[in-house]
């Protein structure tokens, strides 16, 4: 099984990197952007093939070291 997990940074929290990003297109003359946010994703191949047992471990996964929840959401997508 698969564990896709997407973390952000929370709604309201500055992203430096999304703006840079922002700034970098606009000088590339790339107009249509309204707005960037930059997260991360991580992909786990896991040896678990029960879902609700792996959605059990991911979520602590994240919980623990793979997000820091004070600034960040994260959501998990198993495949």
């Amino acid at each position: 099984m698969t564990a896709i997990v997407n973390v952000s940074l929370k709604a309201g929290v500055l992203d430096s990197q999304g703006k840079a990003v922002h700034h970098a297109l606009d000088s590339l003359n790339f107009e249509g952007v309204q707005d960037v946010r930059v997260g991360k994703q991580i992909v786990l191949k896991l040896i678990e093939t029960d879902k609700d047992k792996a959605m059990v471990e991911v979520t602590k996964m994240c919980e623990e070291i793979l997000a820091n929840t004070v600034i960040e959401d994260y959501k998990i997508e198993l495949i």
